[in-house]
This record gives structure tokens, C-alpha cells and sequence, in this order.
């Protein structure tokens, strides 16, 4: 509710664009389809973090997570105005797997068709990235078969200016969930937060007619270099140690993977020459 109070007082031109605000519990579908009431569309975004802000994420709160998705898409399908829900997933649901070959010349390619394992995930205490998965796999199979139509969004690392200073517990959560691996497979990216924003109203409008479906990465830097790892920990603010540190060197041998967003960028490309095509037309009409 601060935030949100926070969002209102610093709104464009002093304007709160016609925000309110409704209480739910995300496990108790009937409070969800109370609140859903009347919306045409739902954007998922919430997740679970630690309230204490340094433990960042367990195996609890990753059942609890799938658990939420799971009531969160059936209260849109039981609500009859909602006919359209935008997921937030995670980079991380894509990039953990355990049989990948480790002998070839080419890099692997990450994108929308790669799913992390979630055996390989528990094993290894991916809590974060188990967690992000399980809730991704429970939202698509609520909404199989059903008169919904669904999207998810898998953003890198979210950054940006606000961001960091209001949601550090759940970037601490998100590189301890392999930030080393990550980093020396080409797989540790950051999205900015107006990036995925954007990336979620776009995904939201072309649903409308169907030019958009499935999952789509998001992401807008590839982190290759340990000191822009060390930069990336300054910049969110978190203390030392919160995330393991790159191995020296790790910059000096070929990443085994790259990560490819052509999906989205081609939704986003397509769908900016509508909305300004749309704009002009409406103009001149007033």
C-alpha cells in the first residue's frame, strides 16, 4: 500500500491514472475472482520474497508460489470479464538443465522453448528458479483447455532506478539462484524495468488479436565480465557476499551458451508501428 501511495504522489502531472486499489489473497480464489470482478485483463506479478529481506528464497515458498499461480489462473477463468492474463515468469525457468552437451563449437541457444529442469533445480537448492518454473508449468496447465488466453513474460535480472531500492530482496533471491554459473555460461542477463513493463503491455495488446502467444524472454544486457558483476552487486545496493563471487578468469573462456529474445523483439517492433499508426489516426479524427 506504501508503494502504491508512493506511485500516486509522483505520478505523471500529479495524477494517480486512475489507480485503486483492491486487497486479495492470492490462495484464496473467491477473494481473487471478487477482485478480478469487472477487469477485461489480469497481470500476474507478484511473487513471494522474504519479509526479513536476507535469507532470499526456500523450498517452501516455491510450492507456495506454484500453488498461487495455480488460484490465480483459475479465479480468471471462473471470473467472466477476465478473458486475458499476462504471467510473469522468470529468465530462470529457461535456463537450468542438467544435459546439455559440454563438447561442441557453437554455443547452445537459450529462448522461449527452453524449460528448467526442476529435478536439477531442487538438487542443487535453485530455490528461486524452481520456484519461478513449478509457478510458470501450474499457470499453463490452469489454463489448458480453458477460455483463456495466456501469455508469460521470463525477464532477466529487473533493474532500473527506483526498482532496485524497493525490490533488493528479490535480486538478492534471484543471483543466489546460480549468479556464478550463470555468469561464466553466458546466462546472468538484466532487464530494465521499463523494459519489462513495456514488454508486458505490448504482450497484453496483441493478444487482442492473437499475434501474440507462449512465453517470451526478456532481457537487454548480457553480463560477461566479473567487474560488471561486482558493478551490477553496487548498483542494487546489496552487501558483500549476498551473491557468490565470479571465479578470475571466468571472462576468458567462450560462454557454452546464448540467450536469443528475436520473439519479443519482434512483438515489440510490430506492435510500436500500430500503436503509432493508431495514434496519428486518432489525432486527426479529433
Amino acid at each position: 500500500m506504501d508503494k502504491l501511495r508512493e506511485m500516486e504522489m509522483f505520478g505523471e502531472d500529479g495524477r494517480d491514472g486512475g489507480v485503486s486499489t483492491v486487497m486479495a489473497n492470492v490462495m484464496d480464489p473467491d477473494g481473487l475472482r471478487r477482485a478480478f470482478d469487472g477487469c477485461a485483463g489480469v497481470f500476474h506479478t507478484s511473487a513471494f520474497v522474504d519479509p526479513g529481506g536476507m535469507s532470499g528464497y526456500t523450498k517452501h515458498m516455491a510450492a507456495l508460489e506454484a500453488q498461487a499461480a495455480e488460484r490465480v489462473i483459475e479465479a480468471c477463468v471462473r471470473t467472466e470479464s477476465v478473458r486475458k492474463c499476462v504471467f510473469t515468469s522468470s529468465l530462470l525457468a529457461c535456463v537450468w538443465r542438467q544435459d546439455y552437451p559440454h563438447d561442441r563449437r557453437c554455443p547452445t541457444t537459450i529462448d522461449e522453448s527452453c524449460w528448467s529442469d526442476e529435478s536439477f533445480c531442487r538438487d542443487n537448492k535453485l530455490w528461486f528458479a524452481l520456484g519461478k518454473t513449478a509457478a510458470e508449468k501450474a499457470a499453463w496447465r490452469a489454463a489448458r483447455g480453458r477460455d483463456l488466453k495466456l501469455v508469460t513474460i521470463c525477464p532477466a535480472l529487473v533493474t532500473g532506478p527506483g526498482f532496485r531500492r524497493r525490490n533488493s530482496t528479490a535480486s538478492i533471491a534471484y543471483l543466489k539462484a546460480g549468479a556464478r554459473a550463470m555468469l561464466a555460461d553466458g546466462l546472468l542477463a538484466t532487464a530494465n524495468v521499463e523494459t519489462v513493463a513495456e514488454a508486458h503491455v505490448h504482450a497484453y495488446e496483441a493478444m487482442g488479436d492473437n499475434t501474440a502467444g507462449g512465453r517470451y524472454i526478456c532481457y537487454d544486457h548480457v553480463v560477461k565480465r566479473p567487474e560488471e558483476f561486482a558493478e551490477l552487486e553496487r548498483q542494487l545496493g546489496l552487501p558483500g557476499g549476498a551473491a557468490p563471487a565470479p571465479a578470475h578468469g571466468s571472462d576468458d573462456r567462450p560462454a557454452r551458451f546464448e540467450l536469443c529474445k528475436r520473439k519479443l523483439s519482434r512483438l515489440m517492433s510490430s506492435r510500436r508501428r500500430c500503436a503509432y499508426d493508431t495514434y496519428y489516426s486518432v489525432a486527426f479524427e479529433v
